[in-house]
């Protein structure tokens, strides 16, 4: 398992990831974007905008990068950053496959991306992927499966990936939406030849969103690794969108909202790692801070308080603006 090596790291940010989703295309869905990237969202300036963020991370200790194919030129920038870096043979590389990009590199497009968990996308993203990032791809995950998603019960898709596993491609999944823990205990019961085919799963898991946290409890006694995405809730959980406890407990701390964010996911001991989705590099050394926040009991009970009904924050996720 190639996250074998982040357990064995020491630096204190072992456990932090870097997302690209916020700067592989000009847009996304965050609050405060136009803000985060300026006018100039060109292919060079976001791939400018990318090695900077992935020069910052590496240095700070991130050792777990993670692109996907619908993330506009994500996993070419990766790519690109890593050719660039021959000595760099210490991080895991991560993307995900089901999503089209279809945006065009426009911000106003009437789709942005489309999903499709069919086998025959698996196969064209699965070669366009190896293009950019070969042998350099650790884990290649199915993205955003939801109970009634195909890919939990297409046995060919199955024996292919079972297939690129053996090969030595580490196989996982991501979820969304309100029904996730679902989706997760599903995908625990997906087997080939009676071994579990998936060894990750990535979820959402936030301050305001926490539904997920049983079943990827289960899944990491399971024996997966657990990824934590949008920890920041699309930038609902920083200055100066934070709820007004959130920002109390961060005066406390000394901290930005979203470090105290981030940190309350890493208290979680199934939480193998937690990703950053920093479009800036002031953004990312502050997101790292999590790492040193120590929440007690009183400032963790009142951080629970923002938890919402599930429905309602994916209705809310969903309505939100791509800048």
């Amino acid at each position: 398992m190639p996250f074998a090596r982040l357990a064995s790291a020491t630096t204190p940010t072992c456990h932090l990831g870097l997302g690209l989703a916020a700067v592989g295309r000009p847009g996304y869905i965050n609050l405060g974007r136009d803000h985060d990237l300026g006018e100039d969202r060109s292919v060079g300036a976001l791939r400018a905008r990318t090695h900077e963020l992935l020069d910052a991370a590496y240095a700070q200790g991130v050792r777990y990068f993670d692109a996907a194919r619908s993330y506009g030129r994500s996993e070419e920038f990766l790519a690109d950053w890593l050719k660039a870096r021959p000595d760099v043979d210490d991080v895991v590389v991560g993307s995900k496959w089901g999503y089209t990009y279809t945006a065009d590199w426009t911000t106003d497009a009437d789709r942005h991306e489309v999903k499709d968990h069919g086998l025959a996308t698996y196969e064209r993203q699965r070669a366009e992927t190896a293009e950019l990032l070969g042998d350099r791809l650790d884990l290649y995950q199915i993205h955003s499966v939801t109970p009634d998603s195909p890919a939990l019960t297409d046995k060919e898709l199955h024996a292919r990936l079972a297939e690129a596993a053996g090969q030595g491609l580490t196989v996982g999944f991501s979820t969304s939406g309100p029904a996730q823990a679902e989706a997760v205990r599903a995908a625990l019961g997906v087997t080939v030849d009676g071994e579990p085919l998936f060894r990750t799963v990535q979820s959402t898991y936030n301050a305001l969103e926490t539904s997920a946290g049983p079943a990827l409890a289960e899944a990491h006694d399971a024996g997966l690794t657990v990824i934590v995405k949008e920890g920041m809730a699309n930038g609902r959980l920083a200055q100066p969108h934070a709820p007004d406890a959130l920002k109390a407990v961060a005066a406390q701390t000394s901290l930005g909202c979203d470090a105290v964010a981030l940190a309350l996911i890493l208290r979680q001991p199934w939480a193998g790692v937690v990703l950053s989705g920093a479009a800036t590099a002031t953004q990312l050394a502050s997101n790292l801070h999590a790492a040193v926040v120590d929440l007690d009991d009183e400032q963790v009970d009142r951080l629970a308080g923002l938890a919402e009904e599930p429905r309602a924050y994916w209705e809310r996720r969903g309505g939100l603006p791509w800048h």
